[in-house]
């Protein structure tokens, strides 16, 4: 059976789920008590309920939360059950504690949206790589126990069957180390959030000994059910708790950009009209030189002119007949010297309005000490981020965080199935490598899901006797069965 038929294959066994629970009315409301926040981390919060005795819901199971008060209903999904306690994440803040609430699961619902990305598959067979789940294919219809035999290994399919867990989590991680080195993009899928918690702290440990920094590389998808493990605290490397972070560091930034914007807004216009005045100030000096060099030429030739004049009748005849030659009489050189003090008069009227007007400039045009140094600083820093134009795209783009372009930047992805498969930001993320851990624990859907977002390789860890004993890769439709294959099967 070639990959697309046995795909559609699982839709049709879902799609026969989907009915029975639909007819069996396994979407019942439940009531749960005693509630109480436990955490949020950045938009996430997890709230503790207790369910009434025999009521149980498995993981990551979509849930409708409508509270006994006035409060508006909202979703959440349950994260983990331990006994008669369920663990529920939602997006909305509810009050810190709640005597009861009726919560209305969606497994209709969520059985709907993995059909809907199994079919998504089909249709665009283009956008997924299908070459890969054609290898899976050939694996999950093998019905004995010795199927790595039957399903031999090869470079873009490879299998890790240990008996022990330890030394299957140990492979793992050395695996997941070289690839991470080969700057290969990881998804590790895990049957349940605690399966995922202690693998990815395995990792972590690893990587840790190993010299590279887990916090940049290692995003756990949802938030995790164990606080630490193996030294390590998984709360930092919680999908929602980093991006928290990276935005809330980038909306500080983007605070710093916008006082630094407005500040060059603010100096812009203020340098721009002092050197406006600067150049004023400028013109009113030079023609200010100017009328002192005027005055200068026309206090030298009064200078002649009164020195004619006094020494006149001293002079000699030929020298009095050589100037008479020339016009220079006593009347003349006297109208001479009254021309030219009227002259000096008129600079000196015109000198006094310039050094006026200087003096109004000069405190006009000074600019401080301190500001065309900082006024530079902020010019340059706009220039190397593109200029005006960019920063205002920048300050008026949307505020909320675009998660997928976070999880692209993650080296290594661990998440459930579920999640996987049911939430639509996966279906848009692409990943070089999908490590299956427990994949005996996975139901075949999930599997076929998870493996068209891989490109180049599939690895398949587990115990071979857990094929059998979970029958989560048995396609055929157990009578009276009410638990979807596609679901962990911790419901059961």
């Amino acid at each position: 059976m070639a990959a697309k038929d046995l795909i559609e294959s699982w839709i049709a066994r879902l799609d026969k789920d989907r009915l029975r629970v639909s007819d069996q009315r396994q979407d019942a409301p439940i009531t749960a008590t005693e509630g109480h926040h436990v955490q949020s981390i950045g938009g996430l919060h997890l709230y503790e309920f207790l369910l009434l005795p025999g009521a149980a819901l498995h993981a990551d199971l979509p849930v409708s939360i409508i509270p006994s008060d006035d409060q508006e209903p909202t979703e959440g999904i349950i994260l983990n059950q331990t006994g008669n306690v369920i663990l529920l994440q939602t997006l909305d803040k509810l009050d810190s504690s709640m005597p009861s609430v009726t919560l209305v699961p969606n497994q209709a619902g969520l059985l709907d949206t993995v059909i809907g990305r199994l079919r998504d598959m089909i249709m665009r067979a283009d956008a997924y790589n299908l070459g890969l789940v054609e290898r899976l294919a050939s694996l999950l219809q093998a019905q004995d126990d010795s199927r790595n035999e039957v399903v031999s290994e090869s470079s873009v399919l490879r299998f890790v069957w240990l008996d022990e867990l330890s030394q299957r989590r140990y492979r793992l991680a050395g695996m997941a180390m070289e690839l991470i080195r080969a700057n290969k993009r990881i998804l590790l899928l895990s049957p349940d959030h605690h399966e995922s918690d202690e693998i990815v702290g395995i990792l972590a440990r690893r990587m840790k000994a190993g010299g590279l920094n887990y916090k940049t590389w290692i995003s756990r998808y949802e938030l995790p059910l164990t606080p630490h493990s193996c030294d390590i605290n998984l709360q930092e490397l919680g999908f929602e708790s980093q991006t928290h972070q990276f935005y809330a560091k980038a909306q500080i930034e983007k605070a710093s950009l916008r006082g630094k914007y407005e500040r060059f807004r603010e100096l812009a216009p203020l340098l721009a009209a002092k050197a406006n005045k600067q150049k004023d100030l400028d013109e009113v000096r030079l023609l200010e030189w100017r009328l002192v060099s005027q005055m200068r030429d026309l206090q030298v030739k009064l200078a002649e002119v009164t020195t004619t004049l006094t020494e006149y009748a001293g002079l000699s005849l030929f020298q009095r007949l050589s100037m008479q030659a020339v016009g220079r009489n006593v009347d003349s050189l006297k109208h001479y010297q009254s021309i030219y003090q009227q002259q000096v008069d008129g600079l000196n009227k015109e000198l006094d309005v310039a050094k006026a007007r200087i003096q109004e400039l000069v405190p006009k045009a000074a600019v401080p000490k301190d500001l065309r140094p900082e006024f530079d600083d902020l010019k340059e820093h706009i220039v190397k981020l593109g200029g005006t134009k960019k920063i205002r795209e920048l300050l008026a783009a949307e505020e909320d965080p675009n998660r997928q372009a976070f999880i692209q930047n993650r080296r290594l992805v661990a998440a459930t199935p579920t999640r996987v498969t049911s939430d639509p930001l996966f279906s848009r993320v692409r990943f070089d490598i999908l490590i299956a851990d427990e994949a005996p624990r996975i139901a075949a859907a999930s599997l076929l899901a998870a493996a068209g977002l891989a490109c180049e390789r599939i690895i398949v860890s587990g115990d071979l006797r857990e094929i059998a004993t979970a029958s989560q890769w048995t396609l055929a439709d157990k009578i009276g069965s009410t638990v979807p294959p596609s679901l962990p099967s911790t419901l059961a």
